[in-house]
């Protein structure tokens, strides 16, 4: 069991995500005088249940009194909520994930997304299984009763007021918490240190690479000293970060604008071009799970750049980019 009081009152509890490459998610309680708040929740595994409710329970905060935030609809933040929530517990959301939550429960949901992989060129299959009952293993409860946030709402809790700033780009409605007086964010999947957030397609959204790097625009404006991320270390220099992430994002459209060069491809054959950083000697042998993220992220970036005129999108049975002249 991992707890750290990284400021007064608030505590970062360190969830497992064993066989993920994550390691672990970064949930964080907010200690009140009434009701408490914790932010992010852990996949809907045994494992993640058993070190949250334990990390509750030692920090002495009874579950009829604690509220919760979600920054994003992806299951390692939101899986448990359902599970844990008490009757008269709030839980924090973006309308636009909280519907992002509902779809995703929805049968034939993982079909409809194969299909649109499947015309980018990502083969028939997916990383689990062909059933949508993965769904159950990631997300506990279909009947989720959300409050929902918006750009520049204020929660008050105990000595801190959270003001939310709607991030689109990670999920089309991720949101971070902005403490102004004492200068720090948690910034969910926004602003990670250690690693890239991965930035995919979403079939209502258009160019989300282009709308998270405005919200990295939008967070680099603002004063922070410190970041609590969702993943890994905390953040004491956010505007070298966002610079960081944004320079990593520019390599990659120019890896991607140098693999065109060669012809027309579709995602899934630049996906298998690029570069990254598995350990595995060849494409062919990347679990089909990594081959999953890393078209989705390749798609993002070829979307970008055609908003960008730099590549064109060829729309047939198949859908190939290439280099605009």
């Amino acid at each position: 069991m991992m707890i750290k009081e990284v400021l007064s009152g608030i505590y970062r509890i360190e969830v497992p995500l064993p066989r993920n490459p994550l390691r672990a998610l970064n949930s964080y309680l907010v200690k009140g005088r009434e009701k408490s708040l914790l932010v992010d929740t852990g996949f809907n595994w045994p494992v993640c249940r058993e070190a949250l409710s334990a990390s509750i329970e030692k920090l002495g905060v009874p579950w009829e009194r604690l509220d919760y935030f979600i920054t994003h609809m992806h299951g390692d933040h939101c899986g448990l909520v359902s599970a844990l929530a008490a009757r008269d517990s709030v839980v924090y959301c973006s309308r636009t994930d909280a519907d992002l939550i509902r779809n995703v429960m929805t049968p034939g949901h993982m079909s409809e997304l194969v299909r649109y992989l499947g015309r980018h060129g990502f083969p028939k299959e997916t990383p689990w299984g062909k059933s949508d009952d993965f769904v159950k293993e990631y997300i506990s409860g279909s009947e989720l009763r959300f409050r929902y946030v918006e750009e520049g709402e204020v929660l008050e809790v105990g000595d801190y007021r959270f003001t939310c700033v709607m991030t689109p780009g990670h999920t089309p409605g991720h949101v971070c918490l902005y403490e102004p007086s004492r200068r720090f964010l948690l910034s969910g999947d926004h602003v990670l240190d250690d690693i890239t957030s991965n930035i995919t397609v979403w079939m209502d959204v258009e160019d989300s690479l282009g709308l998270y790097l405005e919200s990295l625009d939008k967070i680099s404006g603002m004063e922070i000293d410190l970041v609590l991320p969702g993943h890994r270390s905390l953040i004491n220099d956010c505007r070298r970060r966002i610079e960081e992430l944004k320079h990593h994002h520019q390599k990659r459209m120019e890896e991607i604008e140098a693999i065109l060069r060669r012809g027309a491809m579709t995602s899934y054959q630049v996906a298998g071009e690029m570069k990254w950083d598995i350990d595995c000697d060849s494409w062919d042998q990347f679990p089909i799970y990594q081959k999953w993220f890393a078209t989705g992220e390749a798609m993002a970036h070829l979307e970008h750049l055609v908003h960008l005129k730099k590549v064109t999108r060829m729309d047939s049975e198949l859908i190939l980019y290439q280099k605009s002249m």
